[in-house]
């Protein structure tokens, strides 16, 4: 058995591949635009797996998004995505100036949750061993939920 992808349904495609590629890093390595369904089917990578998962399609993540409008749950039915970062205070800090809540801020140097435009609960970890607690992060307080 061998992993695939995660997918996950979007409600606007330009919100969420600026959310995942602009903020996060990821790159499109893959899409298809599916007339006769409806739907665009857009995966993602992470930039050092970039080149694999474009031959294997693993592992990446699969944004789907349905041209017609539909209202989607908030997501956490199936948990969380999880990424490994080099830097969990600079990625924190990158997506709060972009106006992304960090709901559970990264105090003990290693890991963070957010939320993406459509709700998915989204885990930061940071690579390697534990940062040293910093402010602001040290002392903020979880917001909402993730």
């Amino acid at each position: 058995m061998r992993y695939l992808h995660t997918m996950v349904r979007v409600n606007n495609l330009e919100k969420s591949l600026h959310f995942y590629c602009d903020l996060l890093g990821l790159v499109e390595v893959k899409r298809t635009d599916n007339e006769q369904g409806r739907f665009s089917l857009i995966f993602l990578a992470d930039p050092e797996n970039a080149e694999q998962a474009k031959e294997t399609q693993s592992p990446v993540l699969e944004l789907t998004y349905n041209w017609d409008t539909e209202v989607y749950d908030e997501g956490r039915n199936f948990g969380h995505l999880a990424y490994e970062v080099d830097d969990v205070y600079a990625i924190c800090e990158k997506l709060q100036n972009a106006g992304v809540t960090i709901n559970r801020p990264p105090r003990d140097g290693w890991m963070a949750f957010i939320r993406s435009p459509d709700g998915v609960s989204i885990e930061l970890l940071q690579k390697g061993e534990h940062l040293a607690p910093a402010e602001p992060w040290a002392s903020m307080e979880n917001t909402g939920k993730w």
